[in-house]
């Protein structure tokens, strides 16, 4: 006779392998459709460069669409990852949590969306223009296709994650996993990250690092807020029930 505790774990992997394979899946589709276009969207996205990029291999273009077309996938993929996570956990949620963890779903793909916006239209401008700078007349500038998007990638990616702190902050509120006493406690170490992330990812100039470190930091205060309006909402919710029972 099979122990309850192992058949309780065997099903637990094997929905997580289920929804993992979901989110494959999903992403797989997202990809495929997003490459369908992929010509379209590279045309928009280099439409203020002066001069075509550059190819030196007959293999770096198809890295180049494949790359466009797997951030999209990504974005799209995202509130479906995020479905599927919120699927697997609600059976360990309380009945009212798990109605307001729904709501994360949409919150994330605007947060990852706002983040790559930042990245894209003020980061990474900003940054090339530096770097067009440094240049100057000593150096003829000319863009290859593979170096330009994996700079553009690394310049606006990061902050679509970066950007979903409230949310995840929230949701590991609602499990129970963060207060925002933790929260308030952790401020100076978080703060020290969040500056050294924003310095390492932009040019060595203070203003630039002010641009970059001012939003990470208010993200990480609205996060703080966040937590404490759930964690006030819980203790309410447990006070009522205690006084019912």
């Amino acid at each position: 006779m099979k122990n309850p505790n192992e058949q309780s774990v065997i099903g637990h992997l094997e929905e997580m392998r289920s929804r993992l394979i979901r989110t494959l899946v999903a992403f797989i589709v997202a990809m495929a459709a997003a490459f369908i276009y992929v010509k379209d969207i590279y045309q928009w996205l280099v439409r203020d460069v002066d001069q075509k990029l550059v190819l030196l291999g007959p293999s770096d273009v198809i890295w180049v669409y494949m790359m466009i077309s797997g951030v999209v996938a990504i974005a799209i993929t995202l509130p479906i990852a995020a479905y599927q996570t919120w699927k697997f956990v609600t059976p360990a949620m309380p009945q009212q949590a798990q109605r307001a963890a729904l709501i994360f779903i949409p919150g994330i793909s605007a947060l990852f969306i706002i983040g790559i916006c930042f990245g894209y239209f003020i980061l990474f401008p900003m940054v090339l223009h530096f770097m067009d700078q440094m240049a100057g007349e000593e150096f003829s500038t000319l863009y290859t296709a593979q170096k330009y998007f994996t700079f553009m990638i690394h310049m606006t990616v990061p902050f679509g994650f970066l950007f979903e702190m409230p949310a995840i902050v929230m949701f590991l509120t609602k499990l129970g996993i963060l207060n925002p006493a933790r929260l308030a406690k952790a401020r100076k170490l978080a703060y020290f990250i969040l500056a050294i992330v924003a310095v390492t990812i932009t040019p060595p100039d203070i203003l630039s690092d002010i641009i970059v470190i001012v939003p990470l930091f208010l993200l990480y205060e609205i996060s703080i807020s966040i937590s404490k309006f759930v964690y006030r909402k819980q203790l309410a919710m447990q006070d009522d029930a205690t006084a019912q029972a």
